[in-house]
């Protein structure tokens, strides 16, 4: 058996999980309302406050999917309880970020500005301190769809190894080079 997958996910007070015929997962808290559609061959059991998972056979493809749907199911009780947050950091000079309600804009050393606009179920927050580096920071009950966007952001300049100028995670802990060696 999957370990992940073995093990239940614990519904919280105030969240209400429901499975409907043709597998749709839908959890609901007092953040908002999450739908996930499970495979066909995995049996979603909702009974004394938990959630459980249980596949027909050992098969690769369904041990994979016992421990995928289990921690999905997971991430979403989580989201619409607490929800997530993400901080990216803009390091280099002359790098800023603003937004005006869901459209972000990027200054990111480029010849020009990078409009790029943020998805509806996104909070987006922009922060510029004196001495510090500007900051992105991102809201939401859905994980997968806040760790995409971010990932998104991030790749429009990923940090160098060298001075580390890019957009990077907060606490994010780059792998840096060494410089050209000077003469003999």
């Amino acid at each position: 058996m999957s370990r992940i997958g073995k093990k239940p996910v614990e519904i919280t007070n105030g969240v209400t999980v429901s499975v409907s015929a043709d597998n749709v997962v839908t959890v609901k808290g007092p953040k908002g309302e999450l739908k996930q559609s499970i495979d066909r061959d995995i049996k979603v059991e909702v009974k004394e406050g938990n959630v459980e998972f249980v596949r027909p056979t050992d098969q690769i493809r369904h041990r994979a999917m016992h421990g995928l749907y289990r921690s999905l199911i997971s991430n979403m009780v989580k989201g619409v309880t607490e929800g997530y947050t993400k901080k990216l950091e803009l390091v280099g000079v002359g790098y800023k970020a603003a937004n005006q309600g869901n459209i972000l804009d990027l200054a990111l050393g480029y010849s020009h500005n990078i409009i790029f606009e943020i998805p509806k179920e996104l909070k987006i927050t922009t922060a510029q301190e004196k001495g510090q580096n500007p900051t992105i920071t991102l809201e939401s009950i859905d994980k997968q769809l806040l760790g995409q966007v971010c990932a998104k952001i991030r790749s429009l300049r990923k940090p160098e190894p060298y001075k580390g100028k890019g957009v990077k995670f907060a606490g994010e802990v780059l792998r840096r080079k060494a410089g050209k060696s000077a003469g003999k």
